[in-house]
């Protein structure tokens, strides 16, 4: 009579890891974007336009070696189980951290950021463990918890970042990630159980679905899938738009400097963890996931339109809240897509869809950052500072009718 409540008691602290896990990445990564630039600048001699080139050439490489690893991962754990995985992940970041931190030259540190990019894959493991322990009518809760868990990390990390780098030293912070993620590491090795039951694994450990091209062509064998995977590819390439421009766009259209964009930023994060981890859960039982998917890409349509229309920044504030609302789609897209397939490829198939994610980092910064340039330029066609906000309001549009035409519920494949 107890196995029920034991079992549900079970999937609590397992989720409850995954969310310290994710927690924990995010942070370790967060705590060092305000001083990465710093330190390559310093290898650099202070060059400010040489060190720029660098830390894109670091950006495009970290997402490309993510969009080759990421279905090695996931086709790993179908076959060994989630576990090992991530803690393998958890471990091998400790690591890298480390050889950042007492990285002496440019080349030193470019090895560690692609180290850093083979063993951060391990949100896609997560994803894959969640969909394990998880019954599908509780999934996309799940994921919104992920999601509140980016938010958090996005939040405490560039501050913790910016505050032991001016208090303490510019590698404090490499050193600070080191710790978290070694700490996770031990943590998961002596509470994390694994989730899925030998009798559930892949028989074997397929190369064909091991990479990037073989996993896009898992993804067509379930059209449902396939689908989804061109929201989440959409909506990941449109998210680039944050990172690509905000900082430039908040200097040339409104003069706000570093402390506004930061508070910005934070208000975002903040924004971001009261939709996955307040408004997920009541949403997604009234709506259904198809509804919420949509719902959610339609407010990212609104909120970056406002973006690019905003001639001044209380009207870009506006839209903060209402772009918010578009992380109500992500965690609804990855439960419909996790009800699709059964659980001997739901590593593999996260896989995939964390290399669409890195194919978006790969196109993402140039593509908006270009389009910035382009319509702040001498030679503009017109001047339009919020051009790269409205191309990425066409894409979620694009993304929405996808949506439309795929976001539907179906039974368990075995």
């Amino acid at each position: 009579m107890n196995s029920e409540p034991q079992a549900v008691g079970g999937r609590r602290a397992a989720l409850i890891f995954i969310f310290i896990t994710v927690l924990i990445d995010i942070l370790s990564f967060g705590v060092i974007i305000p001083v990465l630039p710093g330190l390559v600048r310093e290898f650099t001699g202070g060059d400010f336009a040489q060190a720029a080139w660098w830390v894109g050439t670091f950006g495009m490489l970290f997402a490309a070696i993510q969009f080759v690893c990421t279905p090695i991962q996931g086709a790993l754990s179908d076959r060994f189980g989630r576990r090992p995985v991530i803690l393998l992940s958890c471990l091998g970041l400790g690591v890298d951290f480390i050889l950042m931190a007492l990285a002496q030259s440019l080349p030193w540190l470019l090895i560690a950021r692609i180290f850093s990019g083979m063993f951060s894959a391990s949100f896609t493991t997560a994803n894959a463990y969640i969909a394990d322990i998880t019954p599908p009518e509780k999934r996309a809760q799940a994921f919104g918890m992920i999601g509140a868990a980016f938010g958090v990390g996005f939040i405490i990390g560039p501050l913790l970042g910016g505050l032991l780098s001016k208090h303490v030293d510019l590698r404090a912070p490499f050193w600070f990630a080191a710790g978290l993620a070694l700490l996770n590491f031990l943590y998961g090795y002596f509470v994390l159980p694994e989730s899925l039951p030998k009798e559930k694994r892949s028989p074997r450990f397929d190369w064909s679905h091991a990479n990037p091209v073989g996993s896009m062509v898992l993804l067509k064998r379930y059209p449902q899938v396939f689908g989804l995977a061109a929201v989440v590819l959409i909506a990941n390439l449109a998210h680039y738009v944050y990172p690509s421009v905000f900082v430039l766009f908040a200097e040339y259209q409104y003069r706000w400097d570093e402390d506004q964009v930061g508070m910005v930023l934070a208000a975002v994060g903040v924004f971001s963890v009261i939709v996955q981890a307040g408004l997920m859960g009541k949403i997604v039982p009234k709506l259904g996931e198809r509804r919420t998917l949509l719902f959610g890409l339609a407010c990212g349509v609104v909120g970056f339109i406002i973006y690019g229309m905003a001639d001044e920044g209380w009207m870009f504030l506006i839209g903060l809240p209402i772009s918010a609302l578009w992380g109500l789609a992500g965690p609804a897209t990855q439960s419909l897509i996790t009800q699709q397939v059964g659980a001997d490829v739901q590593g593999r198939i996260q896989g995939a869809l964390m290399s669409l994610v890195s194919l978006a980092g790969i196109a993402g910064p140039m593509m908006f950052a270009g389009t910035f340039a382009l319509f702040i330029g001498k030679s503009a066609p017109a001047h339009i500072p919020g051009a790269p906000w409205l191309l990425a309001s066409l894409l979620l549009f694009i993304g929405l009718l996808v949506g439309w035409r795929y976001a539907r519920p179906a039974p368990v494949q075995a």
